[in-house]
C-alpha cells in the first residue's frame, strides 16, 4: 500500500475491514503498508495498492518506481483515480496559492496539477470512492489473488436508489444530484437521506454530461454553479476528453 497526495481515507477502509482482514492477511504477505507497520520489504510486489494523487516532482518518480517494481497496480479513491478535491488547483494559479499560505514559497516544490495516477504510469485497475468502499476493496483484493478480473459494477448510482426503493430526489423536489452520472458503489446513500448525490465514486463509464447539465440548470443551477458541483471530489476526471463528451 502506497500512499501520495491524499487523507488516508481509504488506507483506513482497509484497516477498519477488522472480521475480513485478518483472514485476507493470512492469504499475503504484507510488505509496505505503513499506515499499519513500520516493516517494510523492498519488493518487488505481486500487488500495489495506491492512494493518492501525484502533486510534487518526487511524486511522479516515486510513482514510476512503484510501477516498476509492481507485477500489478491497483489505484483506490478519488485522488489516486481522479486527483481528488486538490485537483481544484488545476483550475487556479497554484503559485498565487503559495504566495497567500506560505511565508517562503520558493522552499515549497509543487505542481501546477494534481493528477491522477493513470497520467504518469499504466494502471491495472481503478477503485472510485471518496472514501472506497469496503465491500468493493476486498472483492478486488480477491479477485486479483484469484487471477480474475474484479465483479465491481459500472452502472449509476440511479440504479442503487431503485433497489432500496428510494424516490428520485430529483424528480420529487427538485433537488440537484449527480446520480445519474456517477459511478455506484456508495449503496445511493446521500439520496436515500433526502439529499442530492455528490459525485464522490466519480462518473460513470456510460456518462453522458451534455444531455444532463440542461437538467442541473432546470434545478436553479447558472454555469458556475455546475462547474463546482462537478468539480468538487473528482477534478482531473473530467479534463479527460472522453468524460466530457460522455464517452465510455
Amino acid at each position: 500500500m502506497f500512499k501520495f497526495a491524499s487523507c488516508d481515507g481509504c488506507q483506513l477502509t482497509l484497516l477498519d475491514c477488522e472480521d475480513e482482514l485478518l483472514p485476507l492477511a493470512g492469504e499475503v504477505d504484507i510488505a509496505h503498508f505503513l499506515e499499519a507497520s513500520s516493516a517494510v520489504d523492498p519488493g518487488p510486489y505481486d500487488l500495489s495498492l495506491v492512494e493518492g494523487s501525484v502533486t510534487t516532482p518526487a511524486d511522479a518518480e516515486r510513482i514510476r518506481e512503484v510501477r516498476a517494481a509492481s507485477r500489478h497496480l491497483v489505484t483506490i479513491g478519488a485522488c489516486a483515480t481522479a486527483g481528488g478535491v486538490q485537483a481544484l488547483r488545476n483550475f487556479a494559479d497554484v503559485e498565487e496559492f503559495a504566495r497567500t499560505v506560505y511565508a517562503e514559497p520558493r522552499y515549497v516544490e509543487t505542481l501546477a496539477t494534481s493528477t491522477p495516477i493513470s497520467a504518469h504510469v499504466p494502471v491495472d485497475f481503478e477503485l472510485r470512492g471518496c472514501p472506497i468502499d469496503r465491500g468493493q476493496l476486498l472483492e478486488v483484493i480477491t479477485a486479483f489473488l484469484r487471477g480474475r478480473k474484479p465483479d465491481i459494477p459500472d452502472h449509476s448510482v440511479c440504479f442503487a436508489c431503485k433497489r432500496r426503493g428510494t424516490v428520485c430526489v430529483t424528480v420529487a423536489h427538485g433537488t440537484p444530484c449527480l446520480g445519474p452520472v456517477t459511478h455506484a458503489g456508495c449503496g445511493a446513500l446521500c439520496p436515500a437521506f433526502g439529499r442530492g448525490c455528490y459525485g464522490c465514486f466519480g462518473p460513470a463509464r456510460s456518462t453522458n454530461l451534455p444531455a444532463y447539465i440542461p437538467v442541473l440548470r432546470r434545478d436553479g443551477m447558472d454555469d458556475r454553479d455546475v462547474e463546482r458541483f462537478l468539480h468538487t471530489y473528482n477534478a482531473a476526471a473530467f479534463e479527460d476528453p472522453a468524460v466530457r463528451e460522455g464517452q465510455p
